[in-house]
């Protein structure tokens, strides 16, 4: 397996080598079309000058050239039949056409520089064969000479040359040794989150990865550590969802076994075998509405799928789901107040969303005093429809507030035992809201009262 620092180096050297290929191809098409043509015109310019000043003391013509090429250039005459002389660094290639030697003879200028064929990745600029020169005629001693001439770039330019190729090489060199230490700057990081996803894979949660940087890599360092917490709040739950369940399956178990020895004796009075046998039938009722919501809860964990979605009247929603307590309303002289217009409806599952209403009142009138009220208030938004189930009992405690919709969590917990209630019911209406893409709040003031906000959205 090839580790973070093999392949950041490999794609270092994967970019050095394309962009200077590129760099090279682009500079060797701007010499081609711009510098090509303006160095012939130059050295045209050049080689004029040399034939004015043999033209004008043909005597010395042998000393002059010989100087012209220990000053840097490659010169070659000829007269076209038996005399031909080179001065300078030999050509590496002596392809000059005949036609070409017999057209400067002629008097024609020779323009083989800007006659250089363009090669994507061949520059003409250092090709020193016979045809990449220039070419004039010369009038000496009576004679016509072609004089061909170009720059001897390694005499000019062989220091620069070879110090531009170290400057070159060692910039490679070092900017490699750069981006590899650096690349530990990025690379120490992402192995220390490698090794806490190890640890975490083998469940140990409590991770700290000490990092103060603002990029990409600190920030996914922090969601990694919030996910680490994350990830340790939900074991927490999970585990302490199943102590809950099996306390409470354990509890009723135990009374229904305790109470069915004693009825097996005989002795007992009628009015004791009645009690014992009601005090079994509770705790088999409560059992039984704890399996069903626990049913519930793994169906809601499915998703969306669980959801049989269609329009429906909010207001005849909530009155149906009052109707059915209203015997509880009555028993304890509840004033129910319901404001919910008839032009709002709602879309989403019927029955889910009848619990989610079911269970906010039947919550508000087990807990709130006798004589007291009750108020339902709807209001249709922009965007969403929210509903307010409000009551002025004697409210609840803020140390509560965030864990109301925790599984198996009760405020009085021997109220809430007593009464047979199992403590999923807020857990289940928070689920269903979340089904439907809304959302639940809950706000209470001590002696003021309670009130739940659900949001859903309009669709």
């Amino acid at each position: 397996m090839k580790s973070l620092y093999s392949r950041v180096f490999l794609i270092i050297l994967a970019v050095i080598l394309a962009s200077s290929m590129l760099g090279f191809l682009a500079s060797n098409i701007y010499y081609h079309i711009k510098l090509k043509p303006f160095n012939d015109e130059k050295l045209v310019s050049i080689a004029e000058h040399m034939k004015n000043f043999i033209e004008s003391d043909p005597a010395d013509m042998e000393r002059y050239l010989g100087n012209a090429a220990a000053l840097g250039y490659e010169i070659y005459v000829t007269d076209g039949q038996e005399e031909s002389r080179f001065y300078g660094r030999v050509f590496r290639e002596q392809n000059l056409d005949k036609q070409d030697i017999r057209s400067v003879l002629g008097g024609s200028i020779y323009h083989g520089v800007a006659q250089f064929p363009n090669k994507p990745f061949i520059t003409g600029f250092f090709d020193n064969r016979l045809s990449n020169t220039v070419g004039v005629p010369v009038q000496a001693s009576g004679k016509t000479y072609a004089l061909f001439m170009r720059p001897d770039v390694l005499l000019q330019f062989g220091e620069l040359r070879t110090f531009f190729a170290l400057v070159g090489l060692l910039t490679i060199i070092i900017s490699i040794l750069f981006f590899l230490a650096s690349t530990r700057y990025i690379v120490n990081p992402i192995t220390r989150l490698t090794e806490a996803t190890k640890r975490l894979a083998q469940g140990n949660y409590n991770l700290r990865l000490t990092t103060g940087r603002r990029d990409e890599i600190g920030q996914l360092a922090e969601h990694f550590m919030t996910m680490s917490r994350e990830l340790e709040r939900v074991d927490l739950a999970r585990q302490q969802f199943v102590s809950n369940v099996s306390h409470e399956i354990g509890s009723p178990l135990t009374s229904i076994q305790g109470f069915a020895k004693v009825l097996a004796q005989g002795d007992l009075s009628k009015e004791e075998r009645q009690q014992y046998a009601s005090i079994v039938e509770a705790e088999s009722r409560h059992l039984s509405m704890l399996s069903k919501q626990l049913l519930l809860l793994s169906t809601l964990e499915q998703g969306e799928e669980a959801l049989n979605k269609k329009h429906f009247s909010l207001r005849g929603h909530i009155r149906q789901s009052a109707e059915m307590l209203q015997w509880q309303l009555d028993e304890k002289d509840l004033l129910l107040k319901l404001s919910v217009p008839e032009s709002i409806s709602v879309y989403g599952d019927e029955v889910l969303l009848m619990q989610v209403w079911t269970n906010l009142l039947s919550n508000a009138v087990n807990h709130i005093p006798s004589g007291r009220s009750i108020e339902v208030r709807a209001e249709e938004l922009q965007s969403h429809i929210r509903v307010v189930i409000s009551d002025t009992g004697e409210g609840i405690a803020s140390e509560h507030l965030p864990f109301l919709f925790d599984r198996f969590y009760r405020v009085d917990l021997a109220r809430e035992r007593t009464s047979g209630r199992t403590g999923l019911g807020l857990a289940i209406v928070k689920r269903i809201v979340q089904l439907h893409e809304g959302n639940i709040e809950v706000n209470s003031t001590q002696g003021a009262g309670t009130s739940f906000t659900v949001t859903v959205p309009k669709l």
